[in-house]
């Protein structure tokens, strides 16, 4: 496609789910962080049972909010209510579209007045700058882009360098590193904290279950601070992950990281489209998975059907509220955790060594997504879609293979199911598809967090259907 623009690309295709599901954007690439230190499994095992240390510096984008206006176009763009949201507090920040579906999300830390950071992929951060730009809000919005997927040996900096202290022995690395007692912060909550001699900022976090805190400070000390940790973790057993295993710890905890954002419909999103350039996410974006239907906004999500919907508060004007207020919360999907059958998953393991056939899609490990927005079907016992698959792998600390999704409201949990694995036809024309059949895994409907650990001791509604923020 030659157009300039996303719409203009759009309207050469035709049909945007067939340019999608052909894209040649190739996989998902956390970049610069080794794939493994030690080795998956290992750096897994690390935050259920000693401390890991994640390394966020790369793979996501700072987007630097400032100016009289930054908290109206914060509460303007997001479901969440602004109505408490002081400095040094941070909350999972979730814009929708004009007719309520959700673009994505991420955190969006408050550092000091009228400054803001959020931090997270594409959808959001270009849907906040299209705001910012043609909304007439009084900001100076400054993008520190992700780092390059493939930088081939040059050099990469940030304005940031983020890191995540975690795990059950996360406490007491931190206090080490410190050089004295921390005080456990209300979760989400920021402060400031003492490394080799560097004073960085925090933020009360938990992605492994336990206290932890996520850390940030100048790139230029980022080398410095990185081996001050690493050095304080060994005796707790901290390991640092590696990119195979920070991509998988969602499955544990919960979070649906890559929904299609929904933007590629609707008059009203046009001038957004003829913003969005044509090596933009949304244009190359790669949509995988057994679930195939020829209109893009089947794909579309809301609130509810992510786990959102506490988030909701209709104390503030902003964009998607008047759809969102015509919603039925009661019967919307709800996020569930799916736990594949062993047997099956084997089987579509041992493919791969079939010599008389095509075999299955590839179920890599613990990794297991294709695409970018990875969506696949979920059948009851009489072959009715009661859902979708989203986010697919392996939890070597559950020795299991988990699925994140959002089924019908009546599904139980306890009830089986089966998951439609691989694209219909022999596969699309992605590059990350070889020719294959599909086939059908039992799964069952399990609690989300699946982790015993996150769930008894998330805050609620971080990354769980409950409570509010």
């Amino acid at each position: 496609m030659s157009g300039a623009n996303l719409q203009e690309i759009l309207d050469q295709s035709g049909n945007a789910v067939e340019l999608l599901r052909n894209s040649q954007i190739g996989a998902y690439i956390y970049p610069v962080v080794p794939a493994e230190f030690t080795n998956w499994r290992r750096e897994q095992r690390a935050w259920r049972e000693a401390a890991v240390l994640y390394d966020q510096t790369h793979h996501m984008v700072n987007l630097f909010i400032k100016g009289p206006d930054a908290l109206r176009l914060i509460s303007t763009t997001g479901i969440n209510s602004v109505a408490n949201f002081p400095v040094n507090m941070a909350k999972q920040f979730v814009p929708t579209t004009p007719y309520g579906h959700v673009i994505g999300d991420g955190i969006l830390f408050h550092e000091s007045e009228n400054d803001f950071v959020f931090v997270g992929r594409a959808p959001v951060t270009n849907w906040l700058l299209f705001q910012a730009e043609r909304g007439g809000f009084d900001v100076e919005v400054t993008k520190d882009d992700r780092s390059p997927s493939r930088p081939y040996g040059h050099a990469v900096t940030r304005q940031y360098w983020r890191l995540q202290i975690q795990g059950p022995n996360a406490w007491k690395v931190i206090e080490k590193v410190n050089g004295g007692p921390v005080e456990q912060l209300r979760f989400f909550r920021m402060d400031e904290l003492n490394v080799a001699g560097e004073r960085v900022r925090t933020l009360r976090h938990g992605m492994a279950g336990a206290p932890g805190l996520e850390l940030w400070g100048p790139y230029a000390t980022y080398e410095k601070v990185r081996n001050a940790i690493i050095e304080a973790g060994r005796e707790f057993g901290l390991e640092p992950a590696g990119a195979r295993a920070y991509s998988s710890n969602t499955l544990e905890s919960g979070w649906i990281p890559s929904p299609l954002p929904a933007i590629y419909s609707g008059d009203e999103l046009r001038p957004y489209r003829e913003w969005l350039g044509a090596d933009s996410y949304e244009a190359t974006n790669a949509l995988a998975g057994s679930y195939v239907s020829q209109n893009i906004e089947d794909y579309y999500l809301n609130p509810w059907e992510l786990g959102y919907g506490s988030f909701v508060k209709f104390d503030h004007d902003f964009y998607g509220r008047d759809a969102l207020e015509k919603v039925d919360p009661a019967a919307q999907r709800k996020k569930v955790t799916l736990a594949w059958n062993a047997e099956d998953v084997a089987r579509i393991m041992a493919s791969i060594l079939d010599t008389e056939s095509e075999g299955y899609q590839f179920f890599d490990i613990p990794n297991a997504n294709y695409g970018s927005s990875n969506y696949d079907t979920i059948l009851d016992e009489d072959g009715a879609t009661v859902g979708l698959s989203l986010f697919t792998g392996y939890s070597a600390n559950e020795r299991r293979a988990l699925s994140l999704a959002t089924v019908d409201p009546g599904i139980e949990i306890g009830r089986e199911l089966r998951v439609v694995w691989g694209e219909p036809d022999g596969g699309s024309g992605k590059v990350t598809v070889e020719p294959h059949r599909q086939t059908e895994v039992r799964v069952i409907v399990s609690p989300v967090p699946y982790s015993v650990t996150a769930r008894l001791e998330y805050h609620h509604g971080w990354r769980t259907s409950a409570g509010t923020r």
